[in-house]
């Protein structure tokens, strides 16, 4: 691991027993609390997809939202929210899932995204990979080109990537 990808590493926090005993919560609240970390973030996005031509960045609630519309301001392109279910305006289609904690259902708007236009998901933590697998679909049966996921904290033990066959997936950290 670089030295830039351990310190940001080094920032997440563990938050033992949330939101269910059991669990083990990552943090990554003492990244964004930190300007330099949180611009070391955004930066390392940034030039994974600055010559990509991309339409759009699709962020998923809530955290996929910060690093998401940073991106998505910085390339001057569209944002896109994902969200959770009842919380969009609009028409929406929607997906559920099961979460390692429960289950839920996430919505975009049906004309966030036009056929054929080149997005990325961006989100904070891929786990055992169902809010993201929902992101994809909700995505393809837009008509959207998904490039790619990306994800600044992917916990491999989860094996969230098999449920993203087919995906072209990328994270910062890998813990």
């Amino acid at each position: 691991m670089n030295s830039a990808i351990q310190r940001l590493a080094d920032a997440l926090r563990t938050v033992p027993d949330f939101p269910k005993p059991g669990i083990q919560f990552i943090d990554i609240t003492p990244i964004l609390q930190n300007g330099q970390l949180f611009r070391l973030v955004i930066n390392l996005m940034l030039e994974r997809y600055m010559k990509k031509g991309l339409d759009a960045i699709v962020g998923i609630d809530a955290r996929g939202f910060i690093f998401g519309g940073a991106v998505a301001n910085q390339l001057g392109i569209a944002f896109i929210p994902i969200r959770k279910k009842g919380k969009l305006p609009w028409q929406t289609l929607d997906k559920s899932y099961e979460l390692e904690y429960g289950s839920a259902t996430i919505s975009i708007h049906k004309d966030a995204i036009k056929r054929g236009q080149k997005v990325v998901v961006i989100d904070d933590l891929l786990a055992t990979g169902g809010t993201a697998a929902a992101a994809s679909e909700l995505v393809k049966e837009l008509g959207g080109d998904l490039l790619e996921m990306t994800f600044l904290v992917e916990l491999e033990f989860l094996k969230g990537r098999d449920k993203l066959a087919g995906n072209n997936i990328h994270s910062i950290i890998q813990l």
